[in-house]
């Protein structure tokens, strides 16, 4: 059975498990039934509708039966993806290590440090040592990435990184609840004003000129305030696949962490 569980397949999640599986771990994603994630192209999170993505060269594919984990484990080429419910992910698969990577900025995570031998929080609310055995920083700075044994990373910071002068005003998050539609595609250039999309039929308009770097799945359901939309306004400029350098750091900090553990146990 798998060594690593990875809750989340968004950006965060998503460049974890590459970063663990080219060291050779065995990695599983566990997902939700329909993400919301905005950074498609920069995730596996498509791996859930179309049952297989592929980042930087590394495949994901979505799983639907627990017994076909085996074989695919085996062979090492692929990161299996599940959509199970997640306590009987857990009650199956038994993991040596468990990362939560669902970077849900603005909920309290649920204590999860009894779930896996090790367990490891990425972001704000976990608290190594109580909900999780570590926590890995999450926000920007010289200590993103950093390992905390004791205590909780930093916490959510008011303002997103600024953009050429934009900074919240890159992102639309929905108004209201309902159904997510859009005919737009992640790299498409939109001018400030232009309608991209609608939730059932409250229209959405882009706030700013630039390129779609990250927009929710078209006819997902969505709740009010999740982030929907993602403009950069650098046109010519802006990175829309692959893993970027925040995740990447994130990531480097879990497979520290994970091989420090590993290393102290001998």
């Amino acid at each position: 059975m798998p060594e690593i569980l990875v809750r989340g397949s968004g950006d965060v999640g998503s460049a974890v498990a590459i970063y663990l599986f080219r060291a050779g771990y065995d990695v599983v994603i566990h997902e939700g039934v329909q993400p919301t994630t905005t950074r498609r192209m920069m995730a596996f999170a498509d791996a859930v509708f179309d049952g297989i993505s592929t980042l930087e060269d590394v495949k994901c594919i979505k799983v639907d039966d627990f017994l076909m984990l085996g074989d695919i484990l085996i062979r090492h080429d692929v990161i299996p993806l599940l959509i199970e419910e997640f306590s009987k992910t857990v009650d199956f698969l038994r993991p040596q290590i468990l990362v939560d990577a669902r970077m849900r900025k603005h909920l309290q995570p649920e204590t999860q440090i009894h779930l896996a031998p090790l367990t490891i929080g990425l972001g704000p609310n976990f608290i190594a040592g109580e909900t999780t055995h570590l926590v890995i920083e999450t926000a920007r700075g010289d200590f993103l990435g950093h390992i905390i044994e004791r205590g909780s990373a930093r916490p959510l910071q008011g303002e997103p990184t600024a953009i050429e002068g934009h900074a919240r005003d890159r992102y639309l998050y929905a108004p209201v609840p309902g159904q997510f539609f859009t005919t737009c595609q992640i790299g498409h250039i939109v001018e400030a004003g232009q309608k991209i999309a609608q939730i059932n039929s409250t229209p959405l308009f882009a706030p700013i000129r630039g390129v779609l770097r990250g927009l929710t799945r078209n006819d997902v359901p969505v709740a009010q305030k999740t982030k929907i939309v993602e403009i950069d306004p650098r046109i010519g400029h802006a990175q829309i696949s692959g893993v970027a350098e925040r995740p990447a750091r994130i990531a480097e900090g879990v497979l520290l962490a994970i091989q420090k553990w590993e290393a102290d146990k001998k």
